[in-house]
């Protein structure tokens, strides 16, 4: 059995979440035909007083469409009249109401047609459309610059200054019906409003002058699929400087999918329930409501919803007023938000509970889940760190929470583990929910973690936003950060680290850098910000106390170049205490070429503050900061003697690697096996992170982190032992289809051998309490029990097998807490069909949803392959996986070597089954194609590949370009190192 790294990465969102926005999906969207409102959720009227107020009203119907169909007559003579007589200077004029609203609008590929509309009559009113159309881009072609609509920015000549927005929920049918009121600012006059509405039906457009309440004729409304926006042409230009509101009233449904406003269910004493949930982030707003749907455009937003009395209704803001209706309906009025874009607008319509607790500065924070998992109080842990961590960020940053309310919402499907929404903020079940009774230490971290990410959005993204996706690490790399800092501020002693912001935070000083977040946040509250913005505050911070550094210039070779550099140190033989330190961009395959040729990676350059020590067998000096800018510079390094050491990166504050010459790698190894203590336990876990990295990119022999391992059966702390689990991870993945694996897997066992016996397993009754200090001694004794098991200890394997058979013959689950997730998996592995089928029942029966997903994972264990493939199959059945899980379970068949192959060809086969699910789901289906692909390492695998991007063009373009680039290293490094790594090893286990 192969080794399985167990804690899911989570990648930052980037940039290029923009550029991998998949195709748009065809299939039909339509409503069900009716009229406006009542009729796009059908109520039951059972009494004879319904039914004579139903007649009465269809009678009325009748009246209105005799009287509506001579209005129209007349409007079309006058039309033709006003066309006759002259129009607008700047474009061909449509027929419109005088301020009325206009008819539906042209549908995009796939959406329903208007009710009543013959098809025959859509079709020859569409194609006189796309004329004019076509004529209208005819025209922006003979000005040289595409028509507004067609760029891929929204034109910047209007401005939303407040939404109103009214949507009633049909859950039964799974439709929603809306009506949004645009206060819109003329910033330049145009004829044309353009704004983002995608996969719904408008049913009535309306624009009209906000003081003097004059209507301005709508000439036509026509979607443009292409950039996802909806556009009114008017008969004239909207003045500048004036204010204008622009009423859309439309349908669309409730989608059985993962993003904009979508669907998902839970099952209660044996009954279905359905609850309705969005996700607007990053481009998925405009599924929900028409809007500008851009994190430039904030604007403020007053939200009411009509749901029947049985759900309740959530937004961003507390509830104002409820209003009752005599047929079971409620209409919930919500506070109007402050300043705020639209991807962080959230509402929610589900029948859940809560439970609340209150900040010492009044915020009300409450967490909605399952009444169940209420009831059994999986939600407390969540509800009572988030009420610490909002008062920890709001003494740090030093400026309060901005709304009364934050509402934590748990939901069983979301694309995300979790996502920000202000006031709202919402996560998928496993993320936040947690019994302590069953959730192992490394669920507890993981739950805090995604709790400490998301509040931090609360600042870094809700309160200030980025102005552009381009900077969306502005919000991303700070909540990354602090991860790390809230963590650390819940359980001292953990000892966390980060990356980019924590080495900026390191050069700057800790108090300074806080200082200067706290004036970033001050200064741009419910704005937008970019990078700059905050690079001048951090150097002003900077300044005040007397230091002079551009944070800007150090930075943007940072955030502006691709990857990180490796730092290389070497010692001059020739002069005493002269060493050369040069940098290079860190790649794990040298011959991919550079995407920009002209460039080459001769010209990435960073500013790098490379701290830097000197040791020898019982001392190590204080350290010093050298700023390396150049390809290579010669620097003195005072005391540094024959048998001495440099040490560089001190602590892993500095977000690159460092290389060494040979000998100065051997004195390290040497010293480590010595006495390690007297390099820290950062030093000492980052050591063997470099070195594994470097070897695998071909910068270091393939026999130096290995020799490092040794050390390691004296190493007591939990860092060193989870790099090497970590690094070691990758390297097994790489090995564990070749004949010679078995050499690889004795060497791993030696090293680990050791320590297992030293520490042992767990007892039972660990975790009914967390005890803070014991974290890191059970992590390690974790760490230990899953590389044993993993690369087969036979009394891991025994212990693991015992276990797993007296859970089924007494059905009682005895496995400790900490290594449930090893156990099962072990077992599944091992042991016959029967247990499959156990822990599938298992998976199926239980509740707590941290029990679920290791249940789960354990199942893609398995070395029977026809197993791997009913798995996988059964993983495209919503009612049997959830689709966000039904990802995990083809990524860990892909980590089986078992099944790797099942699970490639899976991929390949379900491709467009996969994308129409997961497509628009940018970081789901980036971590799909990358999960599926990380491990293949064959010529042959390399060339299907290839073959299948050929074949199926378009969608997941930048996440199959960096698939290829990984699968070309992987069979680069099998070609060049394999060999070289065996021939090592084979000589290490004989002597």
């Amino acid at each position: 059995m192969a080794l399985e790294e167990k804690r899911e990465k989570r990648p930052p969102v980037t940039p290029m979440m923009i550029e991998e926005e998949a195709a748009l999906r065809n299939g039909s969207r339509g409503l069900p035909p009716g009229p406006w409102a009542e009729a796009a959720g059908p109520r039951p009227r059972t009494t004879e007083r319904h039914i004579a107020v139903h007649k009465r009203l269809v009678l009325g119907f009748a009246v209105s469409i005799l009287a509506l169909l001579a209005v129209t007559m007349i409007a079309v003579l006058l039309s033709v009249r006003f066309e006759e007589c002259g129009a607008a200077a700047d474009g061909p004029p449509r027929a419109g109401g005088n301020g009325s609203l206009s008819g539906a609008a042209r549908q995009p590929p796939g959406a329903g047609q208007p009710p009543g509309r013959p098809e025959e009559e859509v079709r020859g009113g569409e194609a006189a459309e796309e004329e004019e159309e076509e004529e209208e881009e005819e025209e922006w072609q003979r000005r040289r610059e595409p028509p507004p609509w067609a760029r891929p920015r929204l034109p910047r000549h209007l401005r939303p200054l407040h939404y109103n927005l009214m949507l009633s929920a049909f859950m039964e049918n799974f439709t929603f019906s809306g009506e949004v009121n645009v206060q819109l600012e003329v910033r330049n006059a145009s004829r044309y409003i353009v704004l983002h509405a995608h996969r719904m039906h408008i049913e009535a457009v309306r624009v009209a002058e906000d003081k003097l309440a004059g209507g301005v004729r709508v000439a036509r409304t026509f979607f443009y699929p292409q950039t996802q926006v909806f556009v009114v042409v008017l008969n004239r230009s909207l003045e500048v400087q004036r204010s204008y509101n622009l009423k859309i009233i439309y349908n669309a449904l409730i989608e059985n999918e993962l993003l904009g406003f979508f669907r998902s269910s839970y099952v209660l004493h044996g009954e279905r329930r359905f609850l309705g949930v969005t996700q607007f982030s990053p481009t998925h707003a405009r599924k929900a409501f028409p809007c500008f749907d851009e994190p430039i455009y904030k604007a403020t937003f007053k939200i009411s919803i009509r749901h029947q009395a049985t759900y309740l209704s959530l937004s961003n803001m507390p509830v104002e007023t409820s209003v009752f209706e005599e047929d079971g309906w409620v209409t919930d009025h919500f506070s109007q938000t402050p300043l705020m874009s639209t991807y962080y607008l959230a509402w929610a319509v589900c029948n859940f509970t809560y439970r609340e607790t209150v900040t010492k500065s009044g915020v009300v924070v409450r967490l909605y889940a399952r009444p169940d998992a209420i009831r059994r109080g999986s939600g407390d842990y969540a509800l009572n760190i988030t009420r610490r961590l909002i008062e920890f960020y709001e003494d740090y940053f030093k400026v309060p929470y901005s709304l009364p309310k934050l509402d934590l919402l748990a939901v069983p499907k979301h694309p995300y583990a979790a996502m920000e929404n202000w006031g709202l903020s919402v996560f998928v079940e496993q993320r936040i929910l947690l019994d302590p009774s069953i959730s192992s230490i490394l669920y507890l971290l993981d739950v805090t973690m995604v709790i400490v990410h998301e509040l931090c959005h609360q600042w870094f993204g809700d309160l200030v936003t980025p102005v552009w996706w381009e900077d969306v690490w502005l919000k991303e790399g700070f909540a990354h950060y602090f991860e790390f800092v809230g963590t650390d501020y819940l359980y001292p002693g953990w000892n966390m680290g980060a990356a980019l912001i924590r080495m900026l935070a390191s050069f700057m000083g800790h108090s300074v850098f806080q200082m200067g977040l706290q004036d970033y946040l001050t200064i741009h509250k419910y704005g937008n910000a970019a990078r700059n913005d905050l690079w001048n505050t951090l150097s002003k911070a900077l300044k005040r106390v007397g230091k002079s550094v551009n944070i800007q210039e150090v930075m943007d070779q940072w955030t502006l170049q691709m990857g990180y550099p490796v730092i290389t140190i070497l010692g001059n033989e020739t002069t005493d205490n002269i060493i050369v330190i040069s940098q290079e961009r860190f790649v794990y395959d040298s011959d991919t070429k550079p995407k920009d040729p002209a460039r080459g990676d001769n010209s990435y350059l960073w500013q790098i503050p490379l701290t830097i020590a000197v040791g020898n067998t019982s001392h190590i000096s204080s350290e010093a900061i050298i700023w390396v800018s150049n390809k290579s510079e010669h620097h003195r390094i005072p005391d540094l003697e024959e048998a001495s050491w440099l040490l560089g990166n001190i602590n892993q504050t500095g977000y690159f690697r460092v290389n060494y010459d040979i000998r100065n790698w051997r004195l390290l190894i040497n010293q480590l096996t010595r006495n390690h203590e007297v390099i820290s336990v950062s030093n000492r876990a980052g050591l063997i992170d470099d070195a594994f990295n470097l070897a695998r990119a071909g910068y270091l022999p393939q026999n130096i982190p290995l020799e490092i391992m040794r050390y390691l059966s004296e190493e007591k702390d939990f860092l060193p032992w989870h790099a090497a689990s970590r690094a070691l991870y990758p390297l097994d993945k790489l090995l564990d289809r070749t004949e010679n694996y078995n050499i690889f897997n004795e060497y791993i066992l030696r090293q680990v051998a050791s320590m297992y016996l030293k520490l042992g397993w767990p007892t039972n009754n660990l975790n009914k309490s967390l005890v803070q200090a014991s974290y890191q001694h059970e992590e390690l004794r974790r760490e230990v029990i899953m590389l044993a098991c993993s690369f087969g200890n036979k009394h891991c394997h025994q212990q693991a097998a015992t276990l797993i058979s007296d859970w089924i013959s007494s059905n009682r689950n005895r496995i400790p807490l900490n290594v449930r997730d090893i156990v099962y998996c072990t077992g599944v592995s091992l042991m016959d069909e029967d247990v499959w089928e156990f822990i599938w029942m298992k998976f199926h029966s239980t509740t707590a949803v941290s029990e679920k997903k290791i249940l789960l994972e354990a199942l893609t264990c398995s070395d029977d392959r026809n197993l791997l493939n009913r798995l996988l199959n059964l993983s495209l059945n919503s009612e049997v996986v959830l689709d966000q899980d039904a990802i995990d379970v083809i990524i860990h068949v892909a980590r089986n070597p078992h099944g790797r192959d099942l699970a490639w060809k899976f991929f390949r086969e379900k491709w467009k089954i996969l994308n129409a699910r997961y497509g628009e789901a940018l970081f789901m289906n980036s971590k799909l194609v990358s999960g599926v692909t990380e491990f293949l390492n064959t010529e042959g695998e390399l060339r299907e590949l290839k073959n299948f991007i050929k074949s199926y063009e378009g969608g997941a373009a930048v996440s199959f370009s960096r698939a290829v680039e990984t699968v070309e290293a992987n069979v680069r490094w099998q070609r060049l190192y394999k060999e070289e790594l065996f021939q090592w090893l084979r000589k290490s286990l004989t002597q």
